[in-house]
């Protein structure tokens, strides 16, 4: 059984406080895709994605970069 990610919680915290380099940095190491999804939803919800549009356009980078196959593996 796993426990629920407060990853999302807490950068939204950041973006909704004003401290968008910081949930920036937050987000360009995301854990996963359902991570940045649920973000997504939280800053939806709270319209903070259209204060930000930064915000937004690294969401949608990050979810594409964490879906796509890596091409290689270092060894």
């Amino acid at each position: 059984m796993s426990r629920p990610s407060v990853w999302a919680p807490k950068v939204a915290a950041l973006v909704q406080s004003g401290n968008t380099q910081a949930a920036l940095a937050q987000i360009k190491v995301a854990p996963t895709v359902r991570d940045l999804e649920q973000l997504r939803a939280l800053l939806t919800t709270s319209k903070a994605l259209a204060k930000h549009p930064n915000v937004d356009a690294a969401t949608r980078d990050q979810i594409v970069a964490l879906s796509s196959p890596r091409l290689h593996r270092s060894p």
